[in-house]
């Protein structure tokens, strides 16, 4: 069976790695791997890391580019790559543009698709966006749907999606996550080293670990977060660490504000390894990542989302994670209540995570040869 496996992003890189990693064990499968590029330094840093090849690389880096830009070359780029390899079936991960043009080329070709983490809804086609809609175009080309959680199963079969063509699996980065964790936690030489690189950490400080990147945030919103987090920074018993997206409509509002501030620690975008030792290190996550709703929770670290919807309330019904929107005083009182309140931070960081128990890619596997 020929499987084409496509993503572009680095979260689509983590969780598509346990996936490829599965079928290129499996003979069943001739597997081959299609990156787009379009974050091109972050996506590089994740299949070093997860120890991943590119068979084709459409590389879609370009400044300033488009989410028309994506969509239109992503379409155009993989369209001679399908009569090429000829695959039985084209593997799509997650919400981006992306995805969701892999998804329409490959069905402009008859080639079946498969949607990994298909399913997730908040109902709401403006946040995220333009996610949302990615994956509910996604979802109407889509053969089979592999659902991370039964409220996604849920969502899918509300859309009117077959239910033989729906499989609950989990959601594949508990997998990665799993992986990359007995990397960096266990004694050892990695351990050892990224002990080393972080050791400008203060031990007798709690560590606030800090994401930020969604496009219905931009403006205003980037800057209330940053206030923000210049206000919490004003505590002399933490630290702030925010790796920041490269994107321009980040990077602006983030170095204005934020530079130079006494415990705020802004530095780039880090590869996954690092990235788990520091949320493994962390007191609590302050996120609008979708990724880090699933990881940190699966490694008992409570989550402060910073978005006003969420596909992924799971985590929010667990008690594991809470939306505290971009609100300047929102997010100020919720990271006080986790810092001071130690019965609500036993509470978050005790619960399990909903997310899956570390096979989803076998799951795949075992319905793509079925």
């Amino acid at each position: 069976m020929n499987v084409l496996s496509i993503f572009g992003t680095r979260p689509e890189a983590i969780k598509m790695a346990p996936v490829i990693h599965a079928l290129q064990r499996d003979k069943r499968f001739v597997s081959r791997v299609c990156v787009t590029g379009q974050h091109r330094q972050m996506l590089n840093d994740v299949m070093n890391v997860f120890s991943l090849t590119a068979n084709y690389d459409l590389d879609l880096m370009k400044k300033d580019q488009t989410l028309a830009n994506i969509v239109a070359g992503t379409i155009s780029g993989l369209d001679p790559i399908l009569v090429d390899f000829k695959p039985d079936i084209v593997l799509v991960q997650g919400d981006t543009a992306s995805a969701m043009a892999a998804s329409l080329a490959a069905f402009f070709r008859n080639v079946e698709v498969g949607h990994v983490e298909a399913g997730l809804r908040t109902g709401n086609l403006k946040s995220p966006w333009p996610e949302e809609a990615n994956r509910r175009l996604t979802a109407v080309v889509a053969s089979r749907h592999y659902a991370p959680t039964q409220r996604a199963v849920d969502a899918l079969l509300a859309e009117k999606v077959p239910a033989k063509a729906i499989k609950l699996t989990g959601n594949t980065v508990i997998d990665a996550l799993g992986y990359m964790v007995g990397r960096v936690a266990a004694p050892g030489p990695d351990r050892d080293a990224l002990d080393a690189e972080f050791s400008w950490l203060k031990p007798d400080r709690r560590l606030i670990l800090v994401t930020g990147h969604r496009r219905e945030s931009f403006g205003e919103g980037f800057r209330n977060i940053c206030l923000a987090l210049k206000d919490i920074a004003a505590r002399s018993d933490v630290e702030v660490v925010y790796p920041v997206h490269l994107n321009p409509n980040v990077q602006a509002p983030v170095r204005e504000i934020l530079s130079g501030v006494d415990n705020v620690h802004l530095i780039e975008p880090l590869d996954y390894r690092r990235f788990v030792y520091l949320m493994n290190r962390c007191h609590f996550a302050l996120t609008d990542s979708g990724g880090i709703q699933e990881e940190a929770p699966a490694i008992r670290k409570p989550v402060l989302v910073m978005r006003d919807t969420s596909e992924r309330m799971e985590a929010v019904d667990a008690g594991v994670a809470r939306l505290v929107t971009t609100d300047r005083a929102s997010i100020v009182s919720s990271v006080n209540e986790l810092l001071d309140d130690s019965a609500v931070f036993a509470t978050m960081s005790s619960g399990a995570s909903p997310f899956g128990d570390g096979r989803a890619a076998e799951r795949i596997i075992e319905d793509l040869a079925a």
